[in-house]
């Protein structure tokens, strides 16, 4: 298979050169450079210390790996984000976290079960206790610790057709006509 050629300039001194993880990924592995918390309900923009030279009729599509949406509230802003081929600034990747606000008191209890500061290495979750933390603090729940290193969402290289817009007075007939949102029904 050949391979399109994307330069890579690297921003930061750990970032990563995107890498497949298997022969036939369709997605390449992102990896954040910085330490970012990302509360319930919070968004977040995690760098990824690179920037990239697409080439013309591609773009980078930035997509979820399905391990961190599956074992996590943590999803892709926008999914798929778009990076365009004339686009020369750091890649970054906006992160939701879609889990709703609750606090908890810590007890014992609770704190062993924190879900304050969860790791996603290798695709893999694992609880750190966050530092100063004791019996007397309140914590959010379902906050998450993405840390530098961790491999938070993939990118696909992708070809963009371009469209040319004509206008027209009448547009042609179908079966659907201008029903929209849910104008077939819903079926059980």
């Amino acid at each position: 298979m050949n391979a399109i050629i994307v330069k890579f300039k690297r921003l930061h001194p750990d970032a990563m050169i995107p890498q497949y993880a298997t022969e036939m990924a369709a997605g390449f592995d992102l990896v954040a450079v910085e330490d970012v918390i990302i509360a319930p309900g919070e968004t977040a923009k995690v760098p990824l210390g690179f920037a990239v030279q697409i080439p013309p009729g591609y773009e980078i599509q930035i997509r979820p790996r399905s391990g961190v949406t599956f074992k996590t509230k943590l999803r892709v802003a926008n999914s798929p984000g778009t990076v365009d081929a004339d686009y020369r600034g750091e890649v970054a990747v906006l992160v939701d976290n879609v889990a709703q606000k609750s606090y908890d008191i810590i007890t014992d209890e609770v704190y062993a079960e924190a879900t304050f500061c969860f790791s996603l290495v290798d695709g893999n979750m694992t609880l750190d206790e966050p530092e100063g933390c004791d019996t007397s603090d309140a914590i959010i729940k379902d906050t998450y610790w993405i840390r530098k290193g961790d491999r938070i969402t993939q990118g696909v290289l992708s070809p963009v057709l371009r469209a040319s817009f004509e206008e027209v007075a009448d547009l042609d007939v179908t079966e659907r006509g201008d029903g929209g949102f849910g104008h077939t029904g819903v079926s059980e």
